[in-house]
């Protein structure tokens, strides 16, 4: 059998009890509902000790609150929907870098050189082992990945993890005594991080396929909305005596459409919405975007 494909989540809420005394309860409902729904998650915030659920739309999401309230008795006070940005790079930048640390004893010391490219496919990474004549020793090359993929965890314009590059390792040197998976992954961790900002990092937000279903009518005023939302019509249908207009929008254009639907209809429309792919956020957009996520990387010590 095939494996199903399960989406990344795109949007994110924090989710916290109003009686602390629910706490368990809250748990054991969204342990079984991740158990029952592959593209729902759940855990706890390593900054801010929140507990987020994440899943494919507000709409989603609003469903667990309700099923928590209902079947479980836990109501929940929910922060502001969270949009799940991606980091990426414009252009090829090389690396070549050297972790020394010495510190008393046994030292750190790992040197890898190589280069990151940008690719497409929704979310890919590629690790490519150039490395020629033990330049760098072959049980070595996993923990510089590992160092990498750490790297890739919060990218330099915002925080948000990196997707869509290819990581080629073609040298490096070690030390007889001081070389250690350790070091060859802190020096791939920074190594990328210096990379990166050379490559012209850019923000990536989400792209949803959007359905809105409602009496013909409202279609000039719909179609003109979702115009102003930045989103393309991709084409309108006729659905019954309704029409059906589909368009690409991104994800932050279409928190709290609810309301939105219903004033331009008067309560006679629906939508649906699906992730499509991610795409480049417009320039004037992203410093705003930089300003609200407060998710900076830290500083490491070479």
């Amino acid at each position: 059998m095939t494996a199903m494909h399960v989406p990344e989540p795109v949007i994110s809420l924090s989710v916290k009890p109003k009686d602390n005394k629910v706490e368990v309860r809250m748990s054991k409902a969204l342990g079984r509902f991740i158990r029952e729904d592959p593209t729902f998650r759940a855990g706890v915030d390593e900054e801010s000790g929140e507990t987020v659920i994440s899943g494919m739309g507000e709409l989603h999401l609003e469903v667990y609150v309700e099923r928590m309230r209902r079947e479980y008795q836990v109501e929940v006070e929910t922060g502001a929907p969270q949009v799940a940005y991606r980091e990426t790079l414009s252009q090829r930048a090389e690396f070549d870098y050297t972790h020394k640390k010495q510190s008393g004893g046994a030292g750190q010391f790992g040197r890898v050189a190589g280069y990151i490219e940008p690719i497409s496919g929704g979310g890919a990474f590629e690790f490519v082992n150039q490395v020629v004549g033990g330049a760098i020793p072959r049980n070595y090359i996993p923990a510089v990945e590992k160092g990498i993929l750490e790297g890739m965890e919060r990218g330099p314009v915002a925080g948000y993890p990196v997707v869509d590059l290819r990581v080629i390792l073609y040298d490096g040197s070690t030390h007889t005594v001081d070389s250690s998976e350790l070091a060859f992954k802190l020096a791939g961790r920074l190594a990328f991080r210096k990379a990166m900002a050379q490559a012209k990092p850019t923000l990536l937000e989400p792209i949803m396929t959007v359905e809105v279903i409602a009496p013909g009518e409202c279609m000039g005023d719909i179609v003109g909305d979702l115009n102003s939302k930045r989103g393309r019509v991709l084409g309108i249908e006729a659905k019954g005596r309704n029409q059906a207009v589909k368009a690409n929008v991104p994800l932050s254009e279409m928190l709290e459409y609810d309301s939105r639907l219903r004033s331009i209809t008067g309560d006679r429309g629906d939508y649906s919405m699906e992730f499509s792919h991610y795409e480049e956020v417009p320039a004037h957009l992203q410093e705003k975007i930089v300003a609200e996520a407060k998710r900076p990387v830290e500083e490491e010590e070479e």
